[in-house]
């Protein structure tokens, strides 16, 4: 008599899935605020908007690591990347001045361990925490075949609220006006099948550790300080420094047609060492300006008048920022300039 087949049988092991969901637990519920309604668990997570918005406007956006992970996976340091996804999603949400209620995360692998994915929810709980965000939900795959075993892929999906007269998108933006830049803490999540090339050695030593462990710095989430200073100034513009880097994500802050260019002084504020170090490994400056954020995490346009209280506020944050460019009329079709 044949042997009955299982879905153990095909490489998908249920009874690991049922210890990853536990173990999940402990975690999500560290984020849940008196805005969730339900449980893990159900088919679905549920919250309450909150009051106070006269016309709330949802916000969302998805977004994965990327080939980050690898570099996680290749030193089996797993609770840091959750935060990356987080940070990619709520602070793109940011730049039109939501605030992140909540986020579900998705887990793909070859072959699933219960402790890995739970390492990978711990570092989304975190993030989730740092952006002041629910964690109400998401879902792990076991994809035998597709994915290899030990591989593991991260993406997430975010949700924010804003009333609809102050969503920001560049309206107000005009000749004049100032461009801060908040630092970044590193590469952030983009451009790393170019950073894994440059970096082919993970055990180099880079500030008296292996590199690795620099490249694995996680995202830095601009949530909070960003709220604070909406309540006390005019931001008009604000740009995530993602993949494309200042070339293809500051102008996104303008309108379109808008007649603006962006002039931005790269010299303005001090590139981090890993940059340089990547300059010298062989890639050309200008093309790094269009494939990472160089030290630079997050734009904000302001008011001139505003950007000497707009910067001791952050320093007061803990944050790095620096005046890096302004805003002038310009008919150029290039809406951003850089100064090298």
């Amino acid at each position: 008599m044949k042997k009955k087949l299982t879905y153990k049988d095909s490489g998908v092991n249920i009874e690991e899935g049922y210890k990853s969901v536990s173990l999940y637990k402990q975690y999500c519920k560290s984020t849940f605020n008196n805005l969730v309604v339900n449980d893990l668990g159900s088919f679905a997570g549920m919250l309450k908007l909150p009051k106070g918005y006269k016309e709330p406007i949802l916000v969302s956006g998805t977004d994965g690591v990327g080939t980050k992970i690898a570099i996680a996976c290749n030193n089996k340091k797993y609770d840091t990347v959750g935060i990356d996804c987080v940070a990619m999603c709520v602070n793109d949400v940011l730049c039109h001045g939501a605030k992140p209620l909540f986020f579900l995360d998705y887990i793909a692998c070859g072959k699933l361990n219960a402790k890995t994915a739970a390492d990978l929810v711990k570092g989304v709980a975190e993030g989730c925490k740092q952006s002041g965000c629910a964690l109400i939900g998401g879902e792990t795959a076991e994809m035998p075949g597709f994915y290899k075993a030990g591989d593991y892929d991260l993406a997430g999906f975010s949700v924010g609220i804003v009333d609809k007269t102050k969503i920001i998108n560049g309206k107000n933006i005009k000749a004049g006006d100032a461009l801060i830049g908040i630092a970044s803490s590193g590469f952030h999540s983009n451009g790393f099948s170019l950073v894994r090339k440059l970096f082919a050695n993970m055990n180099e030593k880079f500030d008296n550790k292996p590199i690795w462990k620099t490249l694995l710095a996680p995202t830095k989430i601009y949530v909070k300080p960003i709220l604070k200073l909406l309540d006390k100034y005019e931001i008009k513009g604000m740009a995530h420094i993602t993949g494309g880097g200042f070339v293809e994500n500051a102008p996104r802050m303008l309108k379109k047609d808008s007649k603006l260019q962006l002039v931005i002084d790269t010299n303005s504020y001090p590139l981090p060492e890993i940059f340089k170090l990547a300059n010298k490994r062989g890639v050309d400056k200008t093309h790094m300006y269009n494939t990472f954020n160089m030290g630079i995490g997050f734009i904000i346009c302001v008011n001139n008048k505003d950007v000497n209280k707009i910067l001791k506020d952050l320093s007061l944050m803990k944050e790095k920022a620096w005046k890096i460019g302004t805003v002038k009329s310009s008919n150029s079709k290039n809406p951003i300039k850089l100064i090298y």
